[in-house]
Protein backbone atom coordinates (compact mmCIF):
# COMPACT_ATOMS: atom_id res chain seq x y z
CA UNK A 1 0.00 0.00 0.00
CA UNK A 2 1.03 3.70 -0.78
CA UNK A 3 -0.75 7.45 0.02
CA UNK A 4 0.31 9.86 -2.63
CA UNK A 5 -0.60 13.67 -2.15
CA UNK A 6 -3.53 14.35 -4.70
CA UNK A 7 -5.56 16.79 -5.88
CA UNK A 8 -9.75 17.04 -5.50
CA UNK A 9 -11.79 15.02 -3.70
CA UNK A 10 -11.63 11.61 -3.17
CA UNK A 11 -14.58 9.22 -5.40
CA UNK A 12 -16.86 6.79 -4.67
CA UNK A 13 -14.55 3.49 -5.17
CA UNK A 14 -11.31 5.98 -4.93
CA UNK A 15 -9.19 5.17 -1.49
CA UNK A 16 -7.98 8.24 -0.04
CA UNK A 17 -8.62 10.13 2.79
CA UNK A 18 -8.82 14.20 2.84
CA UNK A 19 -7.88 16.30 6.68
CA UNK A 20 -10.51 19.04 7.42
CA UNK A 21 -8.22 20.23 9.90
CA UNK A 22 -8.52 19.99 13.73
CA UNK A 23 -8.89 16.30 14.45
CA UNK A 24 -11.65 16.20 11.21
CA UNK A 25 -11.03 13.59 8.39
CA UNK A 26 -13.19 12.13 5.91
CA UNK A 27 -11.88 8.54 4.74
CA UNK A 28 -13.10 7.20 1.85
CA UNK A 29 -12.18 3.29 2.07
CA UNK A 30 -13.11 2.07 -1.84
CA UNK A 31 -16.87 1.03 -0.62
CA UNK A 32 -17.83 3.50 2.73
CA UNK A 33 -17.40 7.07 3.02
CA UNK A 34 -16.61 8.04 7.20
CA UNK A 35 -16.35 11.44 8.26
CA UNK A 36 -15.00 11.97 11.56
CA UNK A 37 -14.75 14.39 13.97
CA UNK A 38 -15.43 17.34 11.45
CA UNK A 39 -15.31 21.04 12.96
CA UNK A 40 -15.82 23.39 10.10
CA UNK A 41 -17.92 26.09 11.54
CA UNK A 42 -16.43 28.90 13.59
CA UNK A 43 -18.36 28.14 17.10
CA UNK A 44 -15.91 28.36 19.59
CA UNK A 45 -14.61 31.41 18.35
CA UNK A 46 -18.30 32.83 18.87
CA UNK A 47 -18.44 30.80 22.31
CA UNK A 48 -14.73 32.59 23.86
CA UNK A 49 -15.01 36.14 22.06
CA UNK A 50 -13.14 38.33 23.82
CA UNK A 51 -11.31 35.66 26.33
CA UNK A 52 -7.64 35.41 25.99
CA UNK A 53 -7.61 31.95 24.33
CA UNK A 54 -10.59 33.21 21.91
CA UNK A 55 -10.54 30.25 19.84
CA UNK A 56 -9.94 32.26 16.65
CA UNK A 57 -8.90 29.81 13.64
CA UNK A 58 -5.54 29.85 12.25
CA UNK A 59 -6.78 28.35 9.05
CA UNK A 60 -9.98 27.76 7.09
CA UNK A 61 -12.24 25.42 6.61
CA UNK A 62 -11.50 23.83 3.83
CA UNK A 63 -15.73 23.59 2.93
CA UNK A 64 -18.64 24.37 4.76
CA UNK A 65 -20.96 21.59 6.68
CA UNK A 66 -23.76 22.83 3.49
CA UNK A 67 -21.04 21.45 1.28
CA UNK A 68 -20.23 18.85 2.67
CA UNK A 69 -20.88 15.02 0.37
CA UNK A 70 -23.14 12.93 2.29
CA UNK A 71 -21.08 10.26 4.38
CA UNK A 72 -22.01 6.86 5.05
CA UNK A 73 -21.18 6.75 8.67
CA UNK A 74 -19.57 9.81 10.92
CA UNK A 75 -17.95 9.15 14.17
CA UNK A 76 -17.50 11.28 16.96
CA UNK A 77 -14.74 10.13 19.41
CA UNK A 78 -15.64 12.31 22.83
CA UNK A 79 -18.08 15.98 23.09
CA UNK A 80 -14.79 18.54 23.16
CA UNK A 81 -16.66 21.04 20.52
CA UNK A 82 -13.82 20.79 17.80
CA UNK A 83 -14.67 17.22 17.74
CA UNK A 84 -18.29 17.18 18.45
CA UNK A 85 -19.15 20.47 16.78
CA UNK A 86 -22.94 21.47 16.66
CA UNK A 87 -22.52 23.82 13.78
CA UNK A 88 -21.34 21.28 11.88
CA UNK A 89 -23.06 18.00 12.65
CA UNK A 90 -26.56 19.43 13.49
CA UNK A 91 -26.98 20.89 9.39
CA UNK A 92 -25.95 17.63 8.05
CA UNK A 93 -27.71 15.63 10.26
CA UNK A 94 -30.64 18.27 9.03
CA UNK A 95 -30.31 17.49 5.34
CA UNK A 96 -29.47 13.62 5.82
CA UNK A 97 -32.39 12.22 8.53
CA UNK A 98 -30.82 8.83 8.26
CA UNK A 99 -27.00 9.40 8.49
CA UNK A 100 -26.31 7.36 11.50
CA UNK A 101 -23.64 9.11 14.07
CA UNK A 102 -21.45 6.80 16.24
CA UNK A 103 -20.93 8.87 19.54
CA UNK A 104 -19.75 8.06 23.11
CA UNK A 105 -22.18 6.14 24.95
CA UNK A 106 -21.35 8.20 28.19
CA UNK A 107 -22.21 11.44 26.03
CA UNK A 108 -25.25 10.63 24.43
CA UNK A 109 -27.05 13.02 26.09
CA UNK A 110 -25.05 15.72 24.96
CA UNK A 111 -24.84 13.91 20.89
CA UNK A 112 -28.59 14.52 21.12
CA UNK A 113 -28.54 18.00 21.75
CA UNK A 114 -25.53 19.29 19.71
CA UNK A 115 -26.97 16.79 16.58
CA UNK A 116 -30.21 16.46 16.91
CA UNK A 117 -32.92 14.56 19.17
CA UNK A 118 -34.31 13.19 16.07
CA UNK A 119 -30.70 12.07 14.79
CA UNK A 120 -29.81 8.75 14.36
CA UNK A 121 -27.71 8.22 17.13
CA UNK A 122 -25.69 5.03 17.91
CA UNK A 123 -23.85 5.02 21.57
CA UNK A 124 -21.09 2.54 22.08
CA UNK A 125 -18.20 1.91 24.49
CA UNK A 126 -14.73 0.95 24.42
CA UNK A 127 -14.36 -2.45 24.08
CA UNK A 128 -17.32 -2.72 21.63
CA UNK A 129 -17.13 -3.62 17.88
CA UNK A 130 -19.88 -3.33 15.22
CA UNK A 131 -20.46 -3.66 11.54
CA UNK A 132 -22.83 -0.76 10.90
CA UNK A 133 -22.82 -1.19 7.33
CA UNK A 134 -21.71 -3.87 4.54
CA UNK A 135 -17.72 -4.34 4.26
CA UNK A 136 -17.16 -2.11 7.37
CA UNK A 137 -16.40 -3.11 10.80
CA UNK A 138 -15.34 -0.21 13.80
CA UNK A 139 -13.57 -1.60 16.83
CA UNK A 140 -13.79 1.06 20.17
CA UNK A 141 -10.88 2.04 21.78
CA UNK A 142 -10.08 3.55 25.12
CA UNK A 143 -8.36 6.99 25.12
CA UNK A 144 -7.16 9.17 27.49
CA UNK A 145 -7.45 12.77 26.74
CA UNK A 146 -4.38 13.55 29.36
CA UNK A 147 -6.44 11.06 31.54
CA UNK A 148 -9.13 8.02 31.04
CA UNK A 149 -12.09 9.35 32.12
CA UNK A 150 -15.18 7.41 32.64
CA UNK A 151 -19.20 8.21 33.63
CA UNK A 152 -21.12 7.48 36.58
CA UNK A 153 -21.67 4.12 34.94
CA UNK A 154 -18.30 3.06 34.26
CA UNK A 155 -18.36 4.27 30.33
CA UNK A 156 -15.34 5.89 28.58
CA UNK A 157 -15.84 9.35 27.91
CA UNK A 158 -12.89 9.43 25.27
CA UNK A 159 -12.43 7.00 22.43
CA UNK A 160 -10.69 6.13 19.50
CA UNK A 161 -11.80 3.95 16.11
CA UNK A 162 -10.14 1.53 14.07
CA UNK A 163 -11.78 1.74 11.07
CA UNK A 164 -11.35 -1.17 8.98
CA UNK A 165 -13.07 -1.46 4.97
CA UNK A 166 -11.69 -2.94 1.74
CA UNK A 167 -8.90 -4.26 2.99
CA UNK A 168 -7.53 -1.48 4.96
CA UNK A 169 -7.38 -0.76 8.04
CA UNK A 170 -7.37 3.31 9.88
CA UNK A 171 -7.04 3.95 13.34
CA UNK A 172 -7.81 7.54 14.75
CA UNK A 173 -7.14 7.62 18.28
CA UNK A 174 -9.03 10.49 18.73
CA UNK A 175 -7.46 12.95 21.41
CA UNK A 176 -5.36 10.43 23.27
CA UNK A 177 -1.54 10.47 25.18
CA UNK A 178 0.28 7.32 25.90
CA UNK A 179 -1.79 4.65 28.61
CA UNK A 180 -1.14 1.43 29.65
CA UNK A 181 -3.09 -1.06 27.70
CA UNK A 182 -2.88 1.52 24.64
CA UNK A 183 0.37 -0.28 22.36
CA UNK A 184 -1.27 -3.53 22.91
CA UNK A 185 -4.93 -2.94 21.88
CA UNK A 186 -3.31 -0.78 18.67
CA UNK A 187 -1.35 -4.01 17.89
CA UNK A 188 -4.17 -5.76 17.56
CA UNK A 189 -5.84 -3.46 15.34
CA UNK A 190 -2.80 -4.56 12.77
CA UNK A 191 -3.86 -0.68 11.18
CA UNK A 192 -2.41 0.49 7.71
CA UNK A 193 -2.44 3.94 8.93
CA UNK A 194 -2.60 6.01 12.36
CA UNK A 195 -4.27 9.16 12.58
CA UNK A 196 -2.64 10.49 15.32
CA UNK A 197 -3.05 14.48 17.16
CA UNK A 198 0.70 15.57 17.78
CA UNK A 199 0.20 19.30 19.93
CA UNK A 200 1.70 17.66 22.79
CA UNK A 201 0.72 18.81 26.27
CA UNK A 202 2.22 20.72 29.30
CA UNK A 203 1.40 21.98 32.94
CA UNK A 204 0.30 25.41 31.43
CA UNK A 205 -1.87 24.44 29.57
CA UNK A 206 -3.48 22.00 31.33
CA UNK A 207 -3.97 24.74 34.58
CA UNK A 208 -5.88 26.59 31.81
CA UNK A 209 -8.05 23.82 31.19
CA UNK A 210 -6.64 22.54 27.94
CA UNK A 211 -5.91 18.80 27.91
CA UNK A 212 -3.51 17.68 25.68
CA UNK A 213 -2.38 14.70 23.72
CA UNK A 214 0.75 12.82 22.09
CA UNK A 215 3.92 14.64 20.81
CA UNK A 216 5.29 14.22 17.33
CA UNK A 217 7.64 11.55 19.41
CA UNK A 218 5.48 10.14 21.38
CA UNK A 219 3.21 9.35 17.97
CA UNK A 220 6.02 8.19 15.97
CA UNK A 221 7.00 5.68 18.96
CA UNK A 222 3.46 4.37 19.29
CA UNK A 223 2.94 3.57 15.27
CA UNK A 224 6.46 2.35 15.40
CA UNK A 225 5.41 -0.23 18.30
CA UNK A 226 2.42 -1.36 16.90
CA UNK A 227 3.54 -1.77 13.53
CA UNK A 228 1.73 1.00 11.58
CA UNK A 229 3.10 1.58 8.25
CA UNK A 230 2.10 5.50 7.58
CA UNK A 231 1.75 8.34 10.38
CA UNK A 232 -0.97 11.07 9.63
CA UNK A 233 -0.34 13.67 12.25
CA UNK A 234 -3.11 16.25 13.01
CA UNK A 235 -4.88 18.83 15.54
CA UNK A 236 -2.30 21.33 14.89
CA UNK A 237 -2.39 24.81 12.53
CA UNK A 238 -5.84 25.21 14.57
CA UNK A 239 -5.69 27.16 17.98
CA UNK A 240 -2.42 29.20 18.30
CA UNK A 241 -2.70 28.41 22.05
CA UNK A 242 -3.02 24.38 21.22
CA UNK A 243 -0.76 23.44 18.34
CA UNK A 244 2.86 22.43 17.46
CA UNK A 245 4.94 23.35 14.81
CA UNK A 246 4.60 21.93 11.59
CA UNK A 247 8.26 22.50 10.66
CA UNK A 248 8.81 20.18 13.49
CA UNK A 249 6.82 17.52 12.28
CA UNK A 250 8.48 17.89 8.54
CA UNK A 251 12.25 17.58 10.81
CA UNK A 252 10.79 14.25 12.09
CA UNK A 253 8.92 12.94 9.25
CA UNK A 254 12.50 13.45 6.86
CA UNK A 255 14.56 12.07 9.98
CA UNK A 256 12.07 8.85 10.57
CA UNK A 257 12.67 5.61 8.12
CA UNK A 258 9.34 3.93 9.77
CA UNK A 259 6.43 4.87 9.53
CA UNK A 260 6.58 7.01 6.36
CA UNK A 261 4.79 10.08 7.81
CA UNK A 262 3.08 12.79 6.18
CA UNK A 263 2.08 15.73 7.61
CA UNK A 264 -1.36 16.52 5.80
CA UNK A 265 -2.59 19.78 4.15
CA UNK A 266 -6.07 20.56 4.76
CA UNK A 267 -8.36 20.10 1.75
CA UNK A 268 -5.74 17.97 0.09
CA UNK A 269 -6.13 14.32 -0.06
CA UNK A 270 -3.92 11.54 0.47
CA UNK A 271 -4.91 8.83 -1.88
CA UNK A 272 -4.28 5.27 -1.17
CA UNK A 273 -2.77 3.00 -3.52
Amino acid sequence: MQLERASGWPRPGQPGLIWLGQAGFWIETGGVRVLIDPYLSDSLAKKYAGQKNDHRRMMPPPLSPDDLPRPDLVLVTHAHTDHMDPDTLAPLAARFPDLPFIVPAAREDVARARIGAGARILPVDAGEWLEPLEGLRIDVLPAAHEARERDTRGRHVFLGYGITSGGITIYHSGDCVPFDGLFPAVAALRPDIALLPVNGRDAHRLSAGIPGNFTPEEAIHLAQQTGVGFLIPHHFGMFSFNTCDPEEIDRLAKATSYPTILRPLAGEMLRVR
